[in-house]
């Protein structure tokens, strides 16, 4: 099998050398095919990633990608919108986890975040209305809502999940979440094996924070995925535990969803826990279920064990004695 590798920026590099070493010692027949993009590259070339890269994830249909800088209020738009875009990955997954080793305020969550990736704000859909005034517009459509949240009662049902909640804001847009809204409900009736709700995005923000244990599957708009994504991830540590997949009709996309951290980067002390556990997914979805749990098993040992764990999680190991120790786990 092959499958394109995106090292990305920053500690890309180090945390995707990390992912090599382990599929290699794992011997899963994936031979990485890698691929340049981010700020760096585009740095050095002008380009946003090396040519070839879409048509290629395109022949595939995969990739694991790691971290890529975006400029803030300026420059190029964001890599992550455009590959989530150009391949119609419409539902990105991010399962949360408690891992014990990792400090954390809670216990025992285990909850996954279904957002839609396709349209909402971050369709870029934006422009001066006058110099002084900008206008956005937030793009919500029947036909990716619908599509979105029967992915989230679809993965709900393999999982064995029980409860899948919708969030949105729509007491206040009643147009475009009313139809995000709506139309979940429509899917919820669907099936009624799976408890159904529905949670406003701020009171949701709430209850997570007092107790995330009474949430399973949340589905949401982008905006609202996005940043409920982040906010889970707190609870168990952050986001350098924190994996994902972007899903399409033809193309999977895997990702740590942490930044670049440039503060960091080229001196050996990045954490590739979340790139691992994206590698972990990628595995089993192509049906290497085995290797994916002997991996997991042997990252969460060497996190628990505190030994040879990185700076983020109070170690003093670096990358390479992380990664070390974790293949003489496997």
């Amino acid at each position: 099998m092959k499958a394109v590798l995106i090292p990305g920026d920053g500690i890309g590099k180090e945390i995707a050398e990390s992912v090599i070493e382990i599929n290699e010692a794992l011997n899963t027949g994936i031979e990485w095919e890698v691929f340049q993009a981010g700020a760096e590259y585009h740095s050095s070339s002008g380009d946003l990633m090396e040519k070839g890269l879409l048509e290629r994830i395109n022949e595939l249909g995969v990739a694991l990608k790691g971290p890529t800088a975006t400029p803030i209020g300026s420059g190029f738009r964001s890599i992550n919108v455009y590959l989530r875009q150009a391949f119609s990955t419409y539902a990105n997954l991010r399962p949360v986890h408690s891992i014990a080793g990792v400090p954390s305020r809670y216990e025992n969550v285990d909850l996954v975040i279904v957002r839609e990736n396709t349209e909402d704000l971050y369709k870029g859909i934006e422009y001066m209305y006058d110099s002084r005034t900008a206008h956005g517009i937030k793009l919500i459509s029947e036909e990716a809502s619908e599509r979105i949240a029967r992915f989230a009662f679809e993965y709900a049902l393999k999982q064995g999940r029980k409860k899948v909640t919708a969030v949105h804001k729509a007491n206040i847009m009643k147009l475009t979440d009313g139809l995000f809204l709506n139309t979940f409900r429509k899917v919820a009736a669907e099936y009624p094996m799976i408890e159904s709700s529905d949670v406003i995005i701020d009171a949701l923000c709430m209850k997570l924070v007092t107790d995330p244990t009474q949430f399973d599957v949340l589905v949401a708009p982008n905006l609202y995925g996005d940043i409920i994504s982040d906010l889970c991830a707190g609870l168990v540590g952050g986001l350098g535990f924190a994996p994902s997949a972007n899903i399409g009709e033809n193309v999977t996309i895997y990702e740590a969803v942490h930044g670049s951290a440039p503060d960091i980067a080229g001196q050996d002390k990045a954490n590739p826990t979340a790139l691992l556990l994206s590698y972990a997914m990628l595995l089993k979805d192509h049906g290497m279920i085995d290797q994916a749990k002997k991996l997991e098993q042997a990252v969460y040992s060497v996190v628990e064990e505190g030994i040879y764990t990185t700076c983020d999680i109070g170690g003093t190991a670096g990358t390479k004695v992380f990664t070390q120790a974790v293949k003489e786990k496997l």
